[in-house]
């Protein structure tokens, strides 16, 4: 590709677009028996459009194939029970066959777009017009070790780099971070020793370093490994402390205020006239005249977390996908009021962030063009009153 001043320029590829969506929206945040990520395409394939959407409908990769779109991203995996087959003999398989004929790769960001900080729920607060949005259930940042080793100070600088290959020394943004303090170390070799210093029998003291790192948990036995390679010694002295976890900004749902407070009933209309229509369209439940201005939102099925709701002082719960019984057990309790939406309805204002991510990273590449889908994937069609 060529650029107006004659120069070449790289066209993005579809790994590259994959690496700004799994920054956004970690795999590591999807629940375990979830389906994410790249479900059809060529990683190495040029994307240049690329067409957002809650659902992989025909409809929406119909439209996405008739726009030229190399690219699919949505949130509702198509593939999230366990398959056999992905022949064009079934519903979805024939989706799939659709897609690659047409050169239109596939990617999913589901349960772990709900917990990323911003996420889908973010997403749902803000078009709420909540600030100051926490999550409803935080997730605690990854389980983390402080290793702390006493090395010779001559061969501190061998440990600390096989430390830092291994995974250790990471904190946000910042790598090969550790903490050095100088000291005297001391030991008497056994027989049977084969000391890298000083003999059998003999107190030895030594000029040593004590290097603190942190770690991840799941990287125990990668750094217990290059640890004990790096290392002069035939016993290393270390230890391994266990940090205790600590809440993040990433997690389900959010919990946010409103400028303003609003009864119930006003509310209700502020949602309704914030997320696309549906024939679900959007329930209020408790008094309409109760005052509104701390709200617990979150996209999708939430009444999972009604119990957890009616322990915050929230005066409001927005989710979808609320059941009779489960919701009125909740009111009779006195947990806060409900507003119950469509499901799809509660995740689409996510389309336009994730569309926002993609181009804050590669919206100054020639020929980069997104597009969210207008088409309503809520699966309901008519409703009578």
């Amino acid at each position: 590709m060529v650029d107006g001043r004659g120069g070449h320029v790289s066209a993005v590829t579809l790994r590259e677009v994959i690496d700004v969506l799994e920054a956004a929206y970690p795999p590591s945040l999807a629940e375990s028996w979830d389906s994410v990520g790249l479900v059809a395409g060529d990683p190495d394939d040029p994307v240049n459009k690329v067409l957002l959407a809650v659902d992989a409908t025909a409809a929406v990769v119909d439209e996405a194939l008739a726009w030229g779109a190399q690219l699919l991203v949505v949130h509702h995996p198509l593939l999230l029970r366990g398959v056999d087959t992905v022949g064009a003999h079934t519903p979805k398989g024939a989706l799939i066959h659709k897609l690659i004929r047409g050169g239109c790769a596939l990617f999913t960001a589901h349960t772990n777009a709900d917990r990323a900080d911003p996420g889908v729920s973010d997403a749902l607060a803000q078009a709420l017009g909540l600030t100051g949005l926490r999550p409803l259930e935080p997730k605690p940042e990854p389980a983390t070790d402080k290793w702390v080793v006493m090395v010779p100070s001559d061969a501190a600088d061998t440990v600390r780099a096989a430390l830092f290959d291994a995974g250790a020394g990471a904190i946000g943004n910042y790598r090969e971070c550790c903490w050095t303090a100088s000291g005297t170390g001391q030991f008497r070799p056994l027989t049977g020793a084969d000391p890298a210093i000083g003999s059998v029998g003999e107190l030895e003291r030594v000029a040593e370093d004590r290097i603190e790192v942190i770690a991840p948990r799941r990287a125990r036995s990668a750094i217990l490994t290059a640890l004990r390679s790096a290392h002069p010694y035939e016993e290393p002295a270390f230890d391994v402390f266990e940090l205790a976890e600590l809440p993040s900004s990433r997690g389900l749902g959010r919990v946010g205020e409103l400028p303003e407070p609003q009864t119930l009933r006003a509310f209700t209309e502020t949602v309704a006239a914030a997320l696309p229509a549906t024939e679900w369209g959007v329930r209020g439940a408790g008094d309409p005249d109760r005052q509104i201005r701390t709200v617990a939102v979150c996209g999708g099925s939430g009444d999972s977390f009604l119990g957890a709701v009616a322990k915050l002082a929230v005066d409001a719960y927005v989710t979808a996908d609320l059941r009779h019984h489960p919701a009125d057990e909740h009111l009779r309790a006195g947990g806060p009021a409900l507003i119950d939406v469509a499901h799809w309805a509660s995740e689409y204002p996510w389309c336009d962030q994730a569309r926002g991510v993609l181009d804050a990273a590669l919206g100054d590449r020639p020929g980069w063009v997104t597009r969210v889908t207008a088409l309503r994937t809520d699966p309901w069609t008519t409703a009578a009153r």
